[in-house]
């Protein structure tokens, strides 16, 4: 069995595994919760999401990501039978990406990854929405390549954003697929494309994650926090040395 230091990549997913999607999605829904003086579950809200999102992204895997959130906020409310928020809040819950909080652990456990690892961003937002977040809440760590669903023109788990991550980890880094390792939370969005592609991956699990990541667990290693897999590779380079 390789070791997690084997590898010389990895490739991230950003909202789910280094923010918190959960409670900044939560946050800047709550205004409509309030106006409408709503009991529904966190998880509904979430579940909710996640699903409209997805179908969202199969019907326009070309539109911008703040854009798309701003759709799917609307649809969201109408399924829980609230009237339709104004385009004004729609577009205020779209651009709210950027300030949605990193985990306590993502800048600090990136750093220290990133002194063994090229560091890769395949994340589902658009450029503008990543800059803000890594620019903010990330605390600017420096990444080797960025690529969104803007640049690539589909939306994970479509398995050609796995495969543009693969050709521009080659061509501008010089890493063969067998020495990338996926990091990520979500199994749907990750973890079983990178399967199907014969990839090695790591499951940061973040409890609390989506009901999705329940059923059919495919990952090669699984860690709680980002932080815990930081402690792991220093570990196995500290027995190597």
């Amino acid at each position: 069995m390789a070791k997690i230091s084997d590898f010389g990549l990895l490739c991230f997913d950003v909202y789910g595994t280094l923010i918190d999607w959960n409670t900044g999605l939560l946050k800047a829904f709550q205004p409509v919760l309030d106006a409408n003086k709503s009991d529904v579950t966190p998880q509904k809200v979430l579940d909710l999401f996640n699903e409209i999102e997805h179908e969202q992204q199969v019907r326009t895997p070309d539109m911008r990501y703040d854009q798309l959130l701003a759709t799917v906020h609307a649809q969201v409310a109408e399924r829980l039978g609230f009237p339709a928020p104004s385009d004004e809040q729609n577009t205020a819950f779209g651009a709210s990406i950027g300030s949605w909080p990193a985990f306590p652990d993502t800048a600090d456990a990136l750093r220290r990854l990133g002194k063994h690892y090229k560091l890769v961003v395949l994340s589902n937002v658009d450029r503008e929405s990543f800059a803000a977040s890594n620019s903010g809440p990330m605390e600017g760590v420096k990444f080797d390549l960025i690529l969104t669903a803007q640049d690539i023109g589909s939306y994970k788990p479509d398995l050609r954003n796995f495969e543009y991550m693969l050709r521009e980890a080659e061509g501008k880094l010089g890493i063969s697929k067998e020495r990338v390792l996926v990091t990520a939370q979500s199994q749907f969005h990750d973890h079983h494309p990178a399967k199907k592609l014969g990839l090695k991956s790591v499951w940061i699990e973040r409890s609390g994650g989506l009901v999705e990541n329940k059923a059919k667990e495919m990952h090669d290693w699984k860690f709680d926090t980002l932080g815990q897999m930081a402690d792991a590779l220093e570990e196995e380079l500290k027995g190597s040395s």
